[in-house]
């Protein structure tokens, strides 16, 4: 199968370019127009499909639900905003609850499901901190250890890849240690840590912080904090909840600007209310949750932010037409970034000979008309 348009996302570039599919695959990328083509898509942009690492379900399923058919339809139906692989994230709760939720993650994988590719687990907690610990339920957060950790890593089969704690309660950053000797992301989250112990994590292991802005110690000029660490630590990597809700357009221009081209990353942090109406109720982490007009999702018991509904074809909308982020960088920071913080960029994340044919056509106003998932067209068209 060969694809089209006088906008294909080469090189930190637009191009007029083919596009050349086989199996799941890319195997040819030619000038434009030099071969017959199944599908042309004109002037509208072709982009490598979105990872999302930070997502904790959508229609009414929840990773910690441990419903097989749930996760199934959210792979599945995740397509519609051009979502190729993400990271189901779990939310501190019993061991029990933590260990189902990751077994099921397991034996979808195992098994085989249609839609997004389930590149790893994203667990969030229970290893944090109390006093940022947002809607996370504190009846559930424990201190780290690496035992604890290697029984749910067993649970998932593997596939916990990237792990969000406060890494200074991690004695002699034990399990910090060990999740890097063994390739799973540390990122940095609802956390209480200093930029001095930050900076201490950094050299321990740790190469992400989670959803910067919130859950964490601010910048002060004179504490700077684990924004202020985000800032400076350049070649660490950092996501940012890009609804306009979580952080102001003016705080995500900021954030984007201090991590360059290479080291953002968009995520949601939705929730399982996405994709249902405004107003819908849900329980998330045990905790009543309500969905507001413009989106967000709060708590309703303190009205605090308790996660999004954001789309990430919305979120890429918002950081270029909304927060003035330069185009190169916006479109990093949902395909390259995460591609890299995870290691697996040398199949996703671009498009690009030998690479998963994982692409998103997205028209001028940010919809997705079209999404491959390895090469097979996702909607109809």
């Amino acid at each position: 199968m060969i694809i089209q348009s006088k906008k294909v996302w080469l090189a930190d570039q637009f191009v007029e370019a083919q596009i050349e599919i086989a199996g799941e695959k890319i195997i040819h990328v030619y000038d434009y127009g030099c071969k017959p083509v199944d599908r042309d898509y004109g002037a509208e942009r072709i982009l490598p499909g979105f990872i999302d690492v930070h997502c904790h379900g959508a229609f009414g399923f929840d990773t910690n639900d441990a419903e097989e058919q749930g996760l199934r339809y959210w792979v599945r139906n995740i397509v519609q905003e051009g979502v190729t692989a993400l990271l189901p994230t779990t939310i501190t709760q019993s061991e029990q609850v933590l260990t189902a939720a990751l077994q099921n993650v397991a034996k979808v994988v195992k098994d085989g499901y249609e839609g997004a590719e389930i590149v790893g687990v994203h667990f969030e907690g229970p290893y944090l901190d109390m006093k940022y610990k947002g809607a996370q339920p504190e009846q559930y957060i424990v201190k780290p250890t690496v035992e604890q950790f290697k029984k749910y890593q067993q649970a998932a089969d593997g596939l916990i890849k990237y792990i969000t704690m406060a890494t200074e309660t991690d004695e002699d950053f034990a399990l910090t240690r060990y999740c890097a000797e063994h390739g799973i992301v540390v990122s940095i989250g609802h956390s209480a840590a200093t930029y001095e112990q930050a900076v201490m994590a950094f050299a321990h292991g740790a190469r992400s912080m989670t959803h910067v802005y919130n859950g964490m110690t601010p910048f002060n000029h004179r504490a700077n904090g684990l924004v202020g660490a985000a800032y400076r630590l350049r070649s660490m990597y950092g996501e940012c909840i890009c609804d306009g809700n979580h952080s102001t357009y003016a705080a995500l221009n900021q954030f984007f600007h201090e991590k360059g081209a290479d080291h953002g990353m968009l995520v949601t942090d939705a929730l399982m209310a996405k994709g249902k109406p405004i107003g819908s109720k849900f329980l998330f982490g045990g905790n009543e949750i309500e969905i507001y007009p413009d989106g967000s999702a709060h708590l309703t018991s303190t009205k605090g932010l308790a996660g999004s509904t954001l789309r990430v074809n919305d979120g890429l909308r918002i950081l270029i037409e909304e927060a003035l982020v330069p185009v190169n960088v916006a479109i990093n920071a949902c395909t390259r970034n995460p591609a890299a913080c995870l290691r697996i960029d040398d199949r996703k994340g671009a498009i690009q000979v030998g690479f998963d044919a994982d692409m998103v056509v997205l028209d001028r106003d940010y919809k997705v008309l079209q999404t491959y998932c390895k090469g097979k067209g996702m909607l109809d068209e």
